[in-house]
């Protein structure tokens, strides 16, 4: 989780497209509000790979946003069950949940189709404001922060210091 947490920050103050710090973030709000315990979340989790998005990002957006997506559980139940009892959508999801093995990435689940919509209805927000908070990150706060002194209390622990380095190794 540490880190994560530094890889978010360096990610937010380097040479990174702000672009692909929006996208990782609206693809985080996805990753993190949809369930985990279906095969669409892993085959949506390694198409993104094939993506540039800033990695980082993605991982600290996912972690915070599902330990908070069960207290939007029943507002996504909600919202899958309206989506899958409209009358336009029964015969499609039937023909759907007949194609093998299509039935283990469980969109008949009010949950998982809640989640999908939502979060793909947030993409377009999330992205946007990612890209203003990134904007103002860097011209702004970024060296307010740097310049705290619980930043420089905290990055003269050994223990964060072999983070960081084993973190920058890696970029």
């Amino acid at each position: 989780m540490i880190t994560a947490l530094v890889n978010f920050i360096r990610a937010l103050s380097s040479n990174t497209s702000p672009a692909s710090i929006g996208h990782a973030f609206a693809w985080g709000v996805i990753f993190g509000l949809m369930p985990k315990n279906n095969a669409l979340w892993y085959i949506l989790f390694v198409l993104i790979f094939f993506m540039r998005i800033q990695r980082g990002v993605l991982s600290l957006t996912t972690i915070i946003v599902s330990f908070l997506a069960p207290l939007a559980d029943p507002m996504l139940d909600n919202v899958g069950c309206w989506i899958l009892t409209q009358d336009f959508m029964q015969a499609p999801m039937i023909k759907i949940m007949n194609i093998p093995f299509v039935a283990f990435t469980r969109l008949d689940n009010s949950i998982v189709i809640g989640s999908l919509a939502v979060g793909l209805m947030a993409y377009i927000p999330v992205f946007l404001l990612s890209l203003i908070f990134t904007r103002i990150w860097r011209k702004h706060l970024a060296a307010r922060f740097k310049n705290l002194k619980i930043v420089k209390a905290i990055g003269k622990i050994p223990l964060v210091k072999k983070i960081a380095s084993a973190a920058e190794e890696v970029m």
